[in-house]
């Protein structure tokens, strides 16, 4: 049932989604030059990893994150413009509009067992610890409510959850931790 509403969301959303993306990837082009896409290697469904597709908000380099965060990245960053380009992953069916964010793969040896259940479902673009702090929460935090989704998991709440996503993208609240650039590291426990 999930992955029939995820096709009915994207019917919607591709029509108007597809014109921000193609005036995006020009933009990304003029301002900040190539490569227009970020690609990742992230943790999927069962630990699976598949690559996630976003729009480059950091310049290359071996500086530090606030360093490489480019003025157009914070934009895109702000606005969760950067993420459209992960539709691309909820048409394969290697994620979901709703549920945990994918993570990247080295922090698999990281989690807990109980951690770890996060990914017994797909990933998402947005999800229940993302309308519950974001990046302004710890990581224990964001695998509580991440677990906590897992378990209570139905399509009303995923309705919910991207309707509060909307108001939250536009708030502009906890795009980052505080004093990061981005988000520091999981250690693991």
């Amino acid at each position: 049932m999930k992955r029939l509403t995820d096709i009915l969301y994207l019917i919607l959303l591709l029509p108007v989604a597809s014109v921000i993306i193609i005036i995006l990837c020009i933009l990304q082009k003029v301002i900040q030059g190539g490569p227009i896409f970020f690609r990742q290697e992230r943790l999927g469904f069962k630990g699976k990893p598949f690559t996630i597709y976003k729009f480059r908000t950091m310049k290359e380099g071996k500086e530090s994150d606030s360093e490489r965060l480019t003025k157009w990245g914070r934009f895109l960053r702000s606005t969760s413009l950067d993420e459209l380009p992960e539709l691309w992953n909820v048409l394969k069916n290697e994620m979901s509009l709703v549920g945990p964010r994918p993570l990247p793969c080295f922090y698999k040896e990281r989690y807990s067992k109980e951690q770890y259940r996060r990914h017994s479902i797909l990933p998402g673009i947005t999800g229940w610890a993302q309308i519950n702090g974001r990046n302004g929460i710890t990581w224990e935090k964001q695998f509580n409510l991440d677990c906590w989704y897992v378990d209570n998991q139905s399509i009303m709440l995923d309705l919910k959850i991207l309707l509060l996503t909307i108001k939250r993208v536009l708030s502009r609240k906890n795009i980052t931790e505080k004093d990061q650039a981005t988000r520091s590291e999981f250690l693991g426990n």
